[in-house]
């Protein structure tokens, strides 16, 4: 698990920090309170997430209880691939 939260971690400093500000970021830290993500990043963090772990994400686990932080995508990944492994 702290691979995928590393990787997801990086994902996201990389492309919506723009590689400043990773300490002021938690793994628990909302994306949508710290306005680090909104819905269309949600969409980039979705297809990041797809492509690196070799998985669909279906419509219905496209909430904010599986994509608001790093720890959530990261548990989030971890129980697809958990089911898919």
């Amino acid at each position: 698990m702290m691979q995928i939260e590393e990787e997801v971690r990086q994902f996201v400093v990389d492309n919506f920090l723009f590689g400043e500000g990773e300490q002021n970021l938690a793994n628990e830290d909302s994306f949508l309170e710290k306005g680090i993500v909104d819905s269309m990043g949600i969409l980039t963090l979705v297809s990041f997430v797809q492509g690196k772990y070799g998985f669909e994400v279906p419509d219905q686990d496209l909430v904010p209880e599986n994509w608001d932080s790093v720890a959530l995508i990261s548990a989030y990944v971890q129980s697809r691939v958990g089911v898919a492994g």
